[in-house]
């Protein structure tokens, strides 16, 4: 990570670059419940690496995950292919050590007090600031990475990236439960993950060099040592010249990562071209995205959120509709079209967290039966 100063601005090529990050749980396949055995499926699995160099299996702060890492590809189906391969080959190893490999943003009745810790200087000095929250992160999530062209292009293209914010966490939501009680929320992992101090919303800020600023001072503070070190929901990611999407809980099966990999890299393309053309793009008040965040994290599908400055309401499938006809003609600009297509599929099938509880009202409670189909899931 090169430091903070006027060449921090993105450096890989311009887009329709594109990468992603999807997380998986590990879980013991005669009882689901979590198993910190991460580091015997990294011996069995191996060295991976794409056609970059780029490391496809990596550790992560808990030892009962293992994480999927894209190369860097021109298309959607590219990543997913990638990320589909590289998961043949996790599955391999984890079944060596009979273990089960499933998606979501939380496990439903795991303790996060009994899950390990990987130990690395940057995961001890997490640890060792943020203490109890911290140790709560018992949490998965999928991450996209979309190239853009000009440093200063980030925060326009970002702030008005937030008005999508609901629509991208409604359609992922995936962990209702944890510690074996339904929430009432769709992604309980949203709001666990905001207490850490560095996590949560950005900052909405005019310009780059703002940003530049910003990390000037914390890293002067000691808030943070390097940019990676900032967990917002969306950031930028200096080192791969890319926006990153982190919004989106764990997503369980490959056609919902398909569909949700073209929504959000049809968002950004679309924005970016529209910057490139002069157009000043819509946003709306950092208490409004603040707004829409619980309202999705709470009601999922079935939140009515804030579409605008001027405060106007709508709910978020009705929105989401509107959404994909415009985006349609830059999906077949970007040769996604069918799987942007895919996202109006989730509504109709049910969002994870939806599929979740019906699992778990037709076992009478028993919430090892939604492992159970969360493995499932991911098999398929």
């Amino acid at each position: 990570m090169p430091p903070p100063g006027p060449r921090t601005g993105p450096v890989t090529p311009p887009p329709p670059t594109l990468g992603s990050v999807w997380v998986i749980a590990l879980a013991y396949n005669n009882t689901p419940n979590l198993t910190n055995t991460a580091a015997g499926v990294f011996d069995t699995v191996g060295d991976l690496r794409a056609h970059d160099g780029t490391p496809q299996v990596t550790k992560e702060l808990l030892r009962n995950t293992v994480e999927l890492v894209s190369g860097v590809h021109d298309t959607v189906g590219e990543v997913v292919d990638d990320l589909s391969g590289t998961m043949d080959a996790v599955r391999s190893a984890a079944d060596a050590v009979g273990v089960d490999l499933f998606c979501a943003g939380t496990h439903p009745f795991a303790q996060w007090s009994t899950q390990q810790l990987t130990r690395t200087a940057h995961y001890d000095e997490l640890i060792e600031r943020t203490q109890w929250w911290g140790r709560q992160m018992l949490i998965w999530g999928v991450h996209v990475h979309v190239g853009v062209s000009h440093p200063e292009k980030v925060f326009p293209i970002l702030n008005s990236l937030l008005l999508s914010y609901p629509h991208l966490l409604a359609l992922s939501a995936s962990s209702p439960m944890w510690a074996g009680i339904d929430t009432g929320y769709a992604s309980n992992r949203a709001l666990m993950f905001q207490q850490l101090p560095t996590a949560g919303l950005p900052f909405q800020f005019e310009n780059w060099s703002q940003f530049e600023g910003f990390v000037h001072d914390q890293m002067k503070t000691g808030v943070i040592e390097q940019l990676g070190g900032m967990h917002w929901d969306i950031r930028p990611a200096p080192k791969w010249g890319t926006i990153e999407v982190r919004v989106c809980d764990g997503i369980p099966t490959r056609l919902e990562l398909s569909a949700i990999v073209a929504l959000i890299h049809c968002l950004v393309v679309d924005l970016d071209r529209r910057v490139e053309a002069g157009e000043t793009l819509p946003t709306i008040p950092p208490w409004h995205v603040q707004e829409n965040k619980w309202r999705a994290a709470r009601y999922g599908l079935d939140a009515i959120i804030i579409t605008d400055a001027q405060s106007n309401e709508r709910l978020v499938t009705d929105d989401l509709s509107e959404l994909l006809n415009r985006l349609e003609p830059v999906a077949k600009q970007l040769g996604c079209e069918k799987e942007l297509a895919l996202v109006a599929e989730i509504p109709q099938r049910g969002a994870s967290y939806q599929r979740q509880r019906r699992v778990a009202a037709a076992a009478q409670g028993d919430l090892v039966a939604v492992v159970d189909a969360l493995v499932k899931e991911l098999d398929a």
